[in-house]
């Protein structure tokens, strides 16, 4: 993953994900992903639109539309009262973020052991 990114828990012990500034909206999308399925459904609209299946694609969750297209995929924050509203990343890195957080989805709801 070309970008650094961290897991965290916040104040309800749920499992998050912290991004750098320039893609930092980009995890408010990432964690509206609830589910493992869900994330493999999201990871094959990407892939399709890689190989060309779709030109573009576009999913809105509750907070967050990310527009994915070949080689870029800009998400709009509809909640944000300060600027940036967007962010963009490169579409393979996106498929690559949600793949890292497919992964940790089973751990998202437990408990911290510490």
């Amino acid at each position: 993953m070309k970008y650094s990114y961290e897991f965290y828990r916040d104040h309800l012990d749920m499992l998050r994900i912290k991004l750098p500034g320039e893609i930092e909206l980009f995890a408010d999308f990432i964690e509206d992903i609830p589910t493992e399925e869900e994330a493999d459904e999201y990871i094959t609209i990407v892939e399709n639109v890689i190989n060309g299946l779709h030109e573009k694609f576009e999913i809105q969750l509750n907070a967050t539309s990310v527009l994915i297209k070949k080689d870029v995929t800009v998400l709009e924050h509809f909640f944000t009262y300060e600027e940036p509203y967007e962010n963009e990343m490169e579409t393979e890195q996106f498929k690559e973020l949600m793949l890292i957080w497919k992964n940790k989805i089973p751990e998202r709801f437990k408990k911290n052991e510490n």
